[in-house]
């Protein structure tokens, strides 16, 4: 008897029903739609099609007193055939990509009506939206993915939709998101004006934190030991060359191997991300390293290795023992002479220089030709440079100084120690790490403690 009356209710309920109009037609008001939604799980979300997807039921409820019965029960569940003789709303995703309904075993969908004709619809789906991301502090960012749902055809003095009162976007409890932290799912309801009117739409906003670990262990901390491993070069010797420029060498292109590797994942965008500014840091360490030792080489090695220079005008002769020097009279009477290489520094503004007056370079060369090495020891006008006028010979690389000062240590007979240290390894040893340091300790604080605020974007981005 029940079974013949469902049959009979449903038969009257369909008599005399137009599914083409709203429930409220003709009567002045809008028809509400109430909408929730309990998401399943969430992801991936990629960030080089800036998009993201989810699994979800929605839910929307309406009331069509056309539908409304009396009978044994106070709900019917209903075929989703009965779907395409009823009136329902026309809901899409503004912002949706590729998304589908679940046909598994059969289409996902359920339709329940009661006995004022409130209706249920829900159905599952798997939904694949838009989101617009700002990598700029990537990998220490925040997203805020959207999900805007509307009426496609139906304006507002037709169609108005609300999230439902309560819990209207809730999670399946112990639900995880590969590489983000859920924050916050902010909602609102809002209109949006197209060129065929106004439009009542829902919008829910899926704020994400990006887990840190995994490019702290794959990139930050690599990055931070192949920058000190290029420190090491410090501690070598500088007559040490290919070991010294081997190092720096190998430590730029790890570097560059990393770099290549973290950006695979990320889209070709126009500005640098967080990331790309710790690899420019670190490239540039090593490049400097490389650099300093140039200066190293260029400024404090000339004569004792790979720069042979033998003066010219003012040699040393000496006997096999390097400390007996022999005067020019003697030279006829000595034997087994030798020439030695005289190990000096040529730009007295790095290196430990006893000292000492220099001649005046800075005259005119033809003068400085046209006198005799005899003259030259006594007429010339000695004086000190000034510090920032030999670091300004130095740092471009001056070589009218440079064999000046080649041929004013000679004469002068200085004697160095071949293995000394440079000044300059001296110094970088202190500052490389120390502002290495500093920048990171900058670094890590401002990009931290730099996290946006949500906010609503009016209109909303709803496509890239």
């Amino acid at each position: 008897m029940i079974g013949k009356n469902i049959t009979l209710v449903l038969n009257n309920l369909l008599k005399n029903y137009q599914s083409s109009e709203p429930p409220n037609h003709g009567k002045g008001e809008p028809t509400i739609i109430k909408t929730n939604m309990l998401i399943r799980s969430m992801g991936p979300i990629s960030e080089i099609d800036m998009d993201y997807s989810m699994d979800c039921y929605f839910r929307q409820y309406w009331r069509d007193s056309r539908l409304s019965f009396m009978g044994p029960i106070n709900n019917l569940s209903l075929s989703i055939k009965m779907l395409e003789k009823i009136w329902r709303p026309d809901t899409y995703i503004l912002n949706g990509k590729q998304s589908y309904v679940h046909t598994i075993t059969v289409p996902n969908k359920l339709l329940r009506i009661n006995q004022d004709g409130d209706i249920l619809y829900s159905m599952r789906l798997t939904i694949k939206a838009n989101c617009p991301m700002s990598l700029r502090n990537f990998p220490m960012d925040t997203q805020s993915c959207p999900l805007i749902l509307g009426s496609y055809a139906y304006p507002i003095e037709k169609l108005v939709y609300h999230w439902t009162p309560g819990k209207s976007i809730s999670f399946v409890p112990g639900m995880a998101i590969s590489q983000f932290d859920f924050i916050s799912s902010p909602k609102r309801n809002f209109t949006f004006k197209r060129r065929e009117g106004e439009f009542s739409l829902l919008q829910v906003n899926f704020n994400l934190k990006r887990h840190r670990g995994y490019f702290v262990i794959q990139v930050y901390v690599p990055c931070v030991l192949i920058v000190v491993l290029s420190w090491v070069s410090f501690w070598i010797h500088r007559e040490a060359t290919s070991d010294r420029i081997g190092l720096g060498i190998t430590t730029v292109l790890t570097l560059s191997t990393i770099s290549l590797d973290s950006r695979t994942d990320l889209p070709k965008v126009r500005y640098a991300t967080a990331l790309d500014w710790f690899l420019l840091m670190s490239f540039f360490y090593c490049i400097a390293t490389i650099l300093e030792f140039a200066a190293v080489h260029y400024f404090t090695k000339t004569g004792s290795g790979e720069i042979p220079f033998l003066v010219s005008s003012d040699e040393i002769r000496v006997h096999p023992h390097p400390k007996s020097y022999v005067s020019e009279d003697e030279e006829d009477e000595q034997t087994n002479i030798h020439k030695i290489k005289v190990d000096y520094r040529v730009c007295s503004v790095y290196e430990d220089l006893p000292r000492g007056r220099i001649t005046n370079f800075i005259s005119n060369e033809e003068e400085t030709q046209s006198r005799t090495s005899t003259m030259e020891r006594h007429t010339q006008t000695e004086y000190k440079i000034p510090k920032w006028k030999l670091l300004t010979y130095c740092l471009f690389a001056n070589e009218k100084y440079r064999k000046k000062r080649e041929q004013e240590v000679s004469r002068e007979g200085y004697q160095f120690h071949i293995n000394s240290v440079s000044k300059i390894d001296r110094v970088s040893r202190i500052l490389f790490p120390a502002s290495f340091g500093l920048l990171n300790l900058f670094y890590w604080i401002s990009y931290i403690t730099d996290q946006e605020n949500f906010v609503w974007k009016d209109p909303p981005t709803i496509s890239h």
